[in-house]
């Protein structure tokens, strides 16, 4: 049986919950519950704070955890990052007030900076050769320049609103991070297993992300030219049709490019265009 440590609640949570439940990973949730089982798969989840989440992890407490990069990161225990998951991404990040000029890396020199990750700021400014006061808050750290409590601030910054709200200017981003899957460094060989299946049914749900399943009726005369502009996996199926000169092909297309090509499909004369969507993929 795995164990794995999940955030109890917070920016993770219900993406976390939502790529569970994808990987057919079954858990019968309740109020206040720390500890669930899945009755269909060897695993059962613990829900912690997100900082508690690596030492968890690199003590034995869980198998695996779901954590913030930045968090792995800054709390620097002894874990195996296996898989990156593509969600909950954001970017640790100086700021300082927007009246201010910024001139560069230099401008921290002697400067008090808040921070919730004292660890990787203390880092990054050694690597950099600047000293800085280093004052350790946690919460609401974009605060602390308006209240004369640190010249800037070193924090999490997704979308940029928070930093706009305060008065603030992002400058240097020093590193980028998302979700990802940590594991001990010692599992037993029986707990390997599990972790791989966990790892195949996980990627199949992300290979399956942002992607549709197409079908369409083409001429026989314009095949070539619509497999000319299809992206598939490794080639889109191409069956006869019983009605004469046509054909049906078959492909998978991603979002993000799927109406530019539907249109070329069209004016290369295919009809009858179907769009599914993809729950997994196995690649």
């Amino acid at each position: 049986m795995l164990r794995i440590a999940v955030q109890a609640k917070g920016r993770l949570h219900e993406e976390t919950m939502r790529l569970l439940e994808e990987s057919d990973v079954k858990l019968s949730l309740a109020k206040r519950t720390l500890l669930v089982q899945s009755s269909n798969f060897p695993l059962e989840v613990l829900f912690l704070r997100d900082d508690d989440i690596p030492q968890s992890v690199a003590t034995g407490v869980a198998d695996l955890g779901i954590v913030g990069e930045n968090e792995f990161a800054e709390k620097q225990e002894d874990a195996r990052i296996v898989k990156r998951l593509g969600f909950g991404q954001c970017r640790l990040s100086l700021a300082i007030p927007k009246n201010i000029e910024y001139t560069g890396l230099g401008w921290f020199e002697g400067k008090k900076i808040a921070t919730s990750y004292p660890s990787i700021l203390k880092d990054f400014m050694e690597r950099n050769g600047i000293h800085a006061e280093i004052h350790v808050i946690t919460g609401s750290v974009e605060v602390a320049p308006s209240i004369g409590l640190a010249d800037s601030i070193f924090d999490i910054v997704s979308s940029g609103s928070t930093l706009v709200n305060n008065h603030l200017k992002e400058v240097e981003v020093v590193m980028h991070s998302e979700a990802v899957l940590v594991a001990s460094k010692s599992l037993p060989q029986e707990k390997e297993a599990v972790l791989a299946e966990l790892l195949f049914r996980m990627e199949a749900v992300k290979a399956a992300e942002n992607k549709k399943y197409v079908l369409m009726n083409v001429p026989n005369a314009r095949l070539e030219e619509v497999i000319g502009i299809l992206p598939g996996m490794k080639s889109p199926t191409v069956m006869p049709l019983a009605q004469e000169g046509w054909s049906s092909v078959h492909t998978v297309l991603d979002e993000g490019c799927f109406w530019e090509i539907i249109r070329q499909l069209k004016a290369f004369g295919a009809q009858g265009i179907l769009v599914l969507s993809i729950e997994k993929m196995i690649v």
